[in-house]
C-alpha cells in the first residue's frame, strides 16, 4: 500500500557535499601512552529499554546494572543496527549495515531474517570481524553465549577471529524431535541444548546462564595474569524464549520467570564489574552493556518492556530498536554521566578498533562511529544519523531528534487470533494512521516525528507545517546520499537446507552425538521461500 502527501513536498535545495552516512574517526581521545584496555561487550537477547531500574523498571530488580550507570554512562539514545538478532550481531562485530555485510534477506521486500534452524548461510568470509582486528594488536578474543552467525563450519566464531568460544552457533531453541543445536567448546560440539546441557521447558529451569557466567569470570582471570589484553563479547541469551534461570534465582523476581532471567543476568554483571575491581584491572577494562533489538512484545509475560516506546522486537518504530545501553569505565567515564548521544550497536567495532590504537578498514564503507567523544568528553553531535533496516528496505531514519518513517509494518495488531498466522509485535499499542498491519509505503510522504517531544511516535508532524517540509528537505538529501552510495552486500540468508554441521558438527563423534540425516533427506540448498516452516 502506497500513501502519498495532501501537500507536494519541495524538491530538495539543501547540499551536503555527498555526505557520507558512515562517520570519520577520532583517535584523540584515546592516550597512546596508556597500555591497550581491555574490552568487554555484553549483548542481552531481547532485553527491553524499560527491563532495567536505571531505565525506570519499577520492579528495580536490576542493582548492579543500576550501579554500572552510577559509576559509568547511561546511554538513553542508542539503537540496534536491526530489530532482529542475526543482523544486529553481524553488524556489531563488522560495523556495517547488515544490508552491506550481507547477514538479510531479499526474497520478500523488507522482511526480517535470522539465521534459523533451517538456512545454511551466515557470517560472509569477507567480512572484517572486530576480534580479527584486534588480533593485530595482540588482543586474545573470546565469545561466550549465541553466536548467532552460522551453524556450518566455515561460519563459526573460531574460523572469523576469536581465539576461544562457550557457546552454541544458534539460539536455545527447542527442544526438537530431529536434532537439537550444539554447545561447543572452542571449535568441537561438547553436547546439546536440552540434553546434556539441560533446559527444563516445563519448570523453565536451566544453569546455562551460571554456567555463561563462570566461562566469562574463568577466562578473565585467565588472560589477566598474561601481558597482553583481551576481547571478552559476553552473549547470554536466557531472556530470549523459552527463558529459563537457575534455581537461585527462579521465582525471586515480581515479574515472572523472565524477570528471574533478568536477575540472573544481572548477577553475572555485577560478578564480571567486581572480578575485575578484585583483579585491579578495572581502570583498564572497558565494559558495554546493551541489547540486540527491544523486547518481544508478542511473548506477552515472557517479554520485557519496551517502555514509552511504540511496539517491540521485529519492528522499526521505537521499542523494536532502541536499547538499553551503559558504558563502564573507572577513571575515564566521568561516573553518573547520561549521554543522549544517538548512537548504534555498530559504534562498538569502530570504538573498540580505537581503543586498541588500531585504524578501522579503508577498503569498505564502515557505518559505526566512534563512541569516545560523547563518553569521554561529553560532546554531543546533534545530526548524527540511524538508519532502520528491515531486510533489504529501509524502513526509517533518525537524525537529530527528527524520524521520518519511509515505511511502516507492524503486523496483525491482535495476539490469540487464530486465523492468524504472526504473532503480534505491537499488541495493545496500535496508533491510527501510524501503525499498519500491511507494509505501507510512505516514500512521497513520510511520516515525521520529533522523538524529544513525541518519544512514543502518536503524533506526526502535519505534513503542510514548515517544521515538516523544512525538516524533509534535509533528510530527503541525507537519504539520496546514502542510496546512491549503497551497494548491497549478497543477502546470506536466501539459502536454506539441511546444515550437516548440525547435526553432526565437529567433534561430535568423540561423545557419540553425531546424529544421522534422516534417509531421503534433500541436502541439496534451496531457496527459504520454498521452505514451509520459515
Amino acid at each position: 500500500m502506497r500513501r502519498k502527501c495532501t501537500n507536494a513536498i519541495p524538491t530538495s535545495s539543501v547540499q551536503l557535499s555527498r555526505m557520507p552516512d558512515h562517520f570519520s574517526v577520532e583517535l584523540s581521545s584515546v592516550d597512546s601512552s596508556e597500555p591497550k584496555p581491555n574490552i568487554i561487550i555484553m549483548l542481552m537477547d531481547d532485553v527491553g529499554w524499560n527491563d532495567l531500574g536505571a531505565f525506570g523498571n519499577p520492579a528495580m530488580e536490576t542493582p548492579n546494572l543500576d550501579k554500572m550507570a552510577k559509576e559509568g554512562a547511561l546511554l538513553t539514545d542508542f539503537y540496534s543496527a536491526s530489530p532482529v538478532c542475526s543482523p544486529t550481531r553481524a553488524s556489531l562485530l563488522t560495523g556495517r549495515l547488515p544490508i552491506r555485510n550481507g547477514v538479510y534477506s531479499d526474497i520478500e521486500h523488507a522482511e526480517n531474517a535470522y539465521v534459523s534452524v533451517r538456512h545454511i548461510g551466515g557470517i560472509p568470509d569477507s567480512e572484517i570481524l572486530l576480534p580479527e582486528i584486534l588480533r593485530e594488536a595482540g588482543y586474545t578474543s573470546m565469545l561466550v553465549g549465541k553466536w548467532h552467525l552460522g551453524h556450518e563450519e566455515a561460519h563459526l566464531p573460531l574460523n572469523h577471529g576469536f581465539d576461544h568460544f562457550f557457546g552454541s552457533p544458534g539460539c536455545h531453541f527447542g527442544p526438537f524431535d530431529s536434532v537439537n543445536f550444539p554447545v561447543y567448546r572452542d571449535s568441537e560440539m561438547i553436547g546439546r541444548y536440552f540434553e546434556e546441557f539441560v533446559i527444563d521447558e516445563n519448570t523453565g529451569l536451566s544453569n546455562m546462564t551460571q554456567l555463561f557466567i563462570e566461562e566469562g569470570l574463568s577466562f578473565i582471570k585467565e588472560q589477566a595474569t598474561k601481558d597482553d589484553p583481551f576481547f571478552l563479547y559476553w552473549s547470554p541469551d536466557a531472556t530470549h524464549t523459552p527463558l529459563y534461570a537457575s534455581h537461585a534465582f527462579r521465582g525471586k523476581s515480581q515479574r515472572g520467570l523472565y524477570g528471574d532471567a533478568i536477575m540472573e543476568l544481572d548477577s553475572g554483571v555485577g560478578l564480571i564489574l567486581e572480578l575485575l575491581r578484585e583483579l585491579q584491572i578495572d581502570q583498564n577494562t572497558f565494559v558495554f552493556f546493551t541489547s540486540d533489538n527491544g523486547a518481544a512484545i508478542y511473548a506477552g509475560e515472557e517479554g520485557g518492556s519496551n517502555g514509552q516506546f511504540l511496539c517491540g522486537k521485529g519492528i522499526t518504530f521505537e521499542g523494536g530498536m532502541r536499547e538499553p545501553s551503559i558504558a563502564w569505565w573507572p577513571s575515564h567515564i566521568q561516573p553518573g554521566i547520561v549521554s543522549h548521544q544517538v548512537g548504534s550497536s555498530m559504534d562498538l567495532f569502530t570504538t573498540s578498533v580505537i581503543l586498541a590504537g588500531l585504524s578501522v578498514p579503508e577498503d569498505r564503507i564502515i557505518d559505526g562511529s566512534s563512541l569516545l567523544p560523547s563518553l569521554l568528553e561529553q560532546e554531543v553531535d546533534p545530526e548524527r544519523t540511524v538508519f532502520y533496516y528491515r531486510g533489504n528496505e529501509m524502513m526509517a531514519i533518525r537524525r537529530g531528534m527528527y524520524k521520518a518513517h519511509y515505511w511502516t509494518w507492524v503486523g496483525p495488531l491482535k495476539t490469540g487470533d487464530p486465523s492468524s498466522t504472526q504473532p503480534s509485535n505491537c499488541f495493545g499499542q496500535g496508533v491510527p494512521g501510524v501503525t499498519s498491519e500491511e507494509l505501507t509505503d510512505h516514500t512521497d510522504c513520510p511520516l515525521l516525528f520529533h522523538l524529544g517531544k513525541d518519544p512514543g511516535e502518536k503524533y506526526p508532524i502535519p505534513n503542510d507545517s514548515h517544521e515538516y517540509m523544512d525538516t524533509m528537505l534535509t533528510i530527503r538529501a541525507v537519504v539520496t546520499n546514502h542510496k546512491r552510495d549503497m551497494v548491497p552486500g549478497e543477502p546470506q540468508l536466501n539459502i536454506c537446507g539441511e546444515p550437516e554441521d548440525i547435526f553432526s558438527p565437529p567433534g561430535c563423534e568423540k561423545i557419540d552425538k553425531c546424529v544421522p540425516v534422516s534417509e531421503g533427506t534433500d541436502l541439496e540448498p534451496y531457496n527459504c521461500s520454498e521452505d514451509p516452516y520459515l
